[in-house]
């Protein structure tokens, strides 16, 4: 697109004044008044002339393949002149959608092989699929007469995940500190029930392992080593809806979740598992197939990231039905959800036994830290102690569904958010090592 600029108004403006006064005085002189014209329109037609080349222009983005919450990445956009001549600045915008802040407008000046690399600061809102719209660019010729204005499609999604970076530190110091142990190589043999081969018997082996058949046979004591199974399916179920969504310390609980669910996904993948990703709200939403190998991660790092936050009650009866077909096999599923009385529990409790017949299930959850404050709280008024009256008697029938979820066999987390991770690493290695699965 080409338009006059600013300038080149005041330019052609600024010759009314003496318009005027030809053709008041002197009407005979009008081709002065037509000459002035036609003089800033040849000024205005060199000025483009002269002025870069819109469709010589290029212009891309190296961008980020996700983006953190609390967290800046850069974008860096190339643009790049092909041919003709070279403009003295570019400004430059990058359009981005709501889920990121839109960065500041550049303007780039001095040119290296024709092209200019500039960087643009992104900061994500909230979690989602965000997404790189479109590149505006606008330049003047060498007068400042004419703008040549040109638009970009990009349309490059990325998805936004929680700040999750402590995630893989946090794995390898656990495996760290199993490896300074020497616990590392024993998880791979002589501790599981897989049988994995014979070995001759030495002192310190457990004598329950000797296998007295093989042994007469070779005429020497033979002991039987073990493995731990692998390719367990882990199916991480998210509630997505109003109760998830609602804020805990500034942070959706359904964020700290994911957070901590992928704290367990790096670890389980490395220890040879497969993962799986489940969202619901009043119907399912995302779902992924099993994925196996750490290498999947960054790939269950994007299926959370579009779990969205929904404002629609949790229909448990739908997404678990769901959820069960979809599994062939006996899974651990990990359900990180939330309820606020027993009467809307019901519901849950009815389908989570229907799925505990087949699989595993852990039920994953946060300590309902407002009302522990309000008992805890130190009563000044009459209003103080009909508050944790209410709170205590709602705590307590959080405790009533708690105990029902332990009768069906069904494992529960209630933690606080900080503990919340550790817990649920805690949790998957004692199944492993009980053998649940």
């Amino acid at each position: 697109m080409i338009a006059p600029t600013l300038r080149s108004i005041w330019l052609m403006l600024a010759g009314v004044p003496v318009m005027l006064a030809i053709a008041v005085f002197a009407p005979g002189l009008w081709v002065m008044s037509a000459g002035w014209i036609m003089g800033v329109l040849a000024l205005m037609f060199a000025d483009l002339v002269l002025a870069g080349r819109a469709p010589a222009a290029q212009a891309s983005v190296d961008a980020p393949a996700l983006l953190y919450m609390s967290g800046e990445e850069s974008a860096d956009v190339i643009f790049t002149f092909l041919k003709g001549p070279l403009p003295g600045h570019v400004e430059v915008q990058l359009e981005t959608s709501p889920l990121i802040a839109s960065p500041p407008r550049k303007i780039l000046r001095g040119w290296q092989d024709r092209a200019h690399t500039s960087s643009f600061k992104l900061q994500p809102i909230r979690r989602g699929t965000g997404r790189l719209e479109r590149i505006w660019a606008r330049w003047t010729g060498p007068l400042g007469l004419v703008a040549i204005r040109r638009i970009f499609v990009l349309e490059t999604d990325l998805p936004i995940t929680p700040n999750t970076r402590w995630v893989k530190e946090e794995a390898v110091r656990l495996y760290q500190r199993d490896a300074d142990f020497g616990i590392k190589m024993q998880i791979e043999r002589g501790d599981g029930s897989e049988f994995d081969a014979l070995r001759e018997f030495a002192s310190g082996m457990d004598r329950r392992a000797i296998d007295w058949k093989h042994s007469a046979r070779h005429r020497m004591l033979l002991a039987k080593e073990f493995r731990t199974e692998r390719n367990h399916n882990i199916v991480f179920a998210f509630d997505t809806g109003r109760l998830m969504s609602e804020p805990l310390g500034g942070v959706p609980k359904l964020d700290r979740a994911i957070n901590a669910a992928l704290l367990l996904a790096y670890v389980s993948l490395r220890s040879g598992d497969r993962t799986a990703i489940f969202g619901f709200d009043s119907r399912p939403g995302v779902a992924s197939n099993v994925v196996t190998g750490a290498a999947a991660f960054p790939h269950i790092q994007r299926l959370a990231a579009r779990l969205d936050y929904s404002t629609e009650d949790a229909n448990y009866t739908l997404a678990l039905t769901d959820l069960a077909q979809r599994l062939e096999r006996r899974s651990l599923i990990i359900l990180f959800t939330d309820f606020v009385d027993t009467t809307s529990a019901e519901l849950m409790l009815e389908n989570v036994a229907r799925l505990r017949e087949k699989h595993l299930v852990l039920f994953a959850t946060f300590e309902d830290e407002a009302l522990a404050r309000m008992v805890e709280a130190e009563p000044r008024r009459a209003e103080d102690v009909s508050r944790a009256v209410i709170a205590d008697t709602l705590l307590q029938e959080r405790e009533v569904v708690f105990r029902k979820l332990q009768r069906m066999g069904v494992q529960v987390i209630e933690t606080r958010p900080e503990r919340f991770g550790a817990e649920l690493v805690s949790r998957y290695l004692e199944i492993k090592r009980r053998e649940l699965l």
